[in-house]
């Protein structure tokens, strides 16, 4: 059995999160430490199966600005932010763009696109 201490980024509370599991058998024996079911939630993903919301940007031809700010619509492995970030760095949008457009679909075939988080004339 493993034992390993968090501190929760489900919401702006910060809890010290101790999780005992076992990974091989994927099971969690306990949760503590956490004050409300997001942390509880959180300490169980976190163990056993990492994830992220990854952020980035990428270049905009013929825009108002050079740039344009994406993230993942939802988490995605931790273990694959970096193939995440390969991939966006791969792409050039041309403008406008819309907050909302999707501009990677089904990123590294995890199934979440990637979206422009602003707008760009």
């Amino acid at each position: 059995m493993e034992r390993k201490e968090l501190t929760c980024i489900g919401c702006p509370m910060g809890c010290q999160i101790t999780v005992e599991f076992d990974r091989e058998k994927e099971e969690v024996y306990s949760v503590s430490g956490n004050s409300c079911a997001i942390g509880d939630k959180y300490a169980r993903n976190e163990v056993l199966h990492p994830e992220r919301t990854v952020t980035s940007t990428v270049v905009v031809d013929g825009g108002d600005k050079p740039r344009l700010s994406v993230k993942t619509a939802g988490n995605i492995p931790k273990n694959m932010i970096m193939d995440c970030m390969k991939a966006i760095d791969a792409v050039r949008v041309n403008a406008p763009v819309k907050i909302g457009d999707v501009i990677i679909e089904n990123v590294c075939g995890t199934g979440v696109n990637v979206v422009a988080t602003r707008n760009i004339h």
